[in-house]
């Protein structure tokens, strides 16, 4: 018997890979200049040259075996050690390379980090609505079970949410700041109340309860405020990182996990990391890339052509009488439809060649996720759209 879990899996629809494909098809038959498409997170900036550079240099100046073979299963000592430094450095931290494992890209860190942790079928990773979809197959492949939280109606943390939520089963709360799909980056206050209250429900229940910090949107903050670096805060902190956003790099599939030093227990933890590793069949992330983060993890993104995107969008959209979370990075606009369906709003945006993704599937069925790492064109073109699809709701 072939297993129906998967076969589900394998069969269901992913609406924004949907819409993607509709935008594709629709690009063919009336050009896709004509096709405002804002449905994937698919960064349109392209790598920065230093990352263009690392990769001839690499390959012109080394044996293939060396940049096509097999690094060790946590990673090339010199990438952890160059990673680990440019955290030091910007966050006034001590780890070393043995407190990171090197993955292929954020998803493989938090199925791994998943898997180490979950103990038993009882346990309830705690995730903050809205969120990206994959969270749910991820954390229940591993065999743990997902709790939801709601937001604030300003998509920041419900602190109160949060309190209800915790209980005796609850093994670790995910967080991702920026967020996606709001854009929403989560204020220092709330993140130390946070940490505030879990230390006390682990004292109280006599065991950690982890907070992982899914980070892909880390670099891509447009806020004069710094992002929250989570382990200053929380000792019991896992962060899952990767390189697709920052760097432009989503299909070379590069990240991390760090476990935090003063972590309960962090040997046991990295030992943990590196066999669930092992048995999801994530070891050894990919050298080349792993020879380029060595070299460019001090690389800053451009972050200009997403900024200008964010301020015409988010100001054009607020003066036509649009609620929209107010975004402090990652390059996701949340929409909220005026009548509260998104899946209505996102059907009449795409009779006019937009294409954005219902909230349904992040959590939250009265917005509509936005992607504005396009061309800055398609955002002017959407304005008058957004225009129209306003006058409609008003009728």
């Amino acid at each position: 018997m072939i297993s129906q879990d998967m076969i589900r899996l394998g069969t269901s629809k992913s609406v924004i890979r949907e819409l993607f494909a509709y935008g594709l098809q629709r690009s063919q038959e009336v050009g896709s200049e004509n096709v405002m498409d804002f449905s994937l997170g698919n960064p349109s900036v392209p790598a920065p040259k230093e990352v263009q550079d690392a990769i001839i240099d690499i390959v012109k100046s080394n044996d293939p075996m060396v940049y096509h073979g097999y690094s060790s299963s946590q990673g090339h000592n010199g990438c952890r050690k160059a990673v680990t430094d440019n955290i030091n450095k910007r966050f006034s931290t001590d780890y070393t390379q043995d407190d990171v494992f090197m993955t292929c890209g954020a998803a493989a860190s938090l199925n791994i980090v998943f898997k180490a942790l979950t103990s038993s079928p009882d346990d309830e990773i705690i995730v903050l609505a809205p969120y990206f979809p994959e969270y749910k197959v991820f954390i229940e492949g591993q065999g743990a079970k997902m709790k939801i939280v709601d937001a604030k109606s300003d998509m920041q943390l419900n602190i109160d949410g949060i309190k209800e939520a915790v209980g005796k089963n609850t093994k670790a709360l995910l967080l991702n700041s920026p967020n996606n799909p709001s854009g929403v980056v989560y204020s220092e206050k709330e993140i130390k109340e946070l940490a505030d209250f879990l230390s006390k429900k682990a004292k109280e229940y006599g065991s950690p309860i982890y907070l992982i910090s899914d980070e892909p949107y880390r670099e891509l903050v447009y806020t004069e405020e710094n992002i929250q670096f989570i382990p200053k805060y929380y000792d019991n902190t896992i962060i899952c990182y990767s390189w697709s956003k920052s760097l432009s790099l989503p299909g070379e599939r590069i990240g991390y996990v760090l476990v935090n030093n003063r972590c309960y227990d962090s040997t046991a933890v990295m030992a943990a990391v590196g066999g669930a590793a092992r048995f999801l069949g994530y070891v050894c992330a990919p050298t080349l890339f792993q020879m380029v983060i060595e070299r460019c993890v001090d690389v800053k993104p451009d972050l200009e052509t997403y900024r200008k995107n964010r301020d015409m969008l988010y100001s054009g959209l607020t003066k036509l009488g649009y609620n929209v979370a107010k975004p402090g990075g990652a390059f996701y606009l949340f929409i909220k439809s005026p009548n509260g369906d998104s899946e209505d709003f996102s059907e009449r945006a795409k009779a006019y060649d937009m294409l954005v993704v219902p909230g349904t599937t992040f959590g939250a069925k009265s917005y509509v996720r936005l992607s504005y790492c396009v061309d800055t064109q398609k955002c002017e073109k959407a304005l008058p759209i957004f225009e129209k699809l306003m006058k409609e709701f008003k009728k």
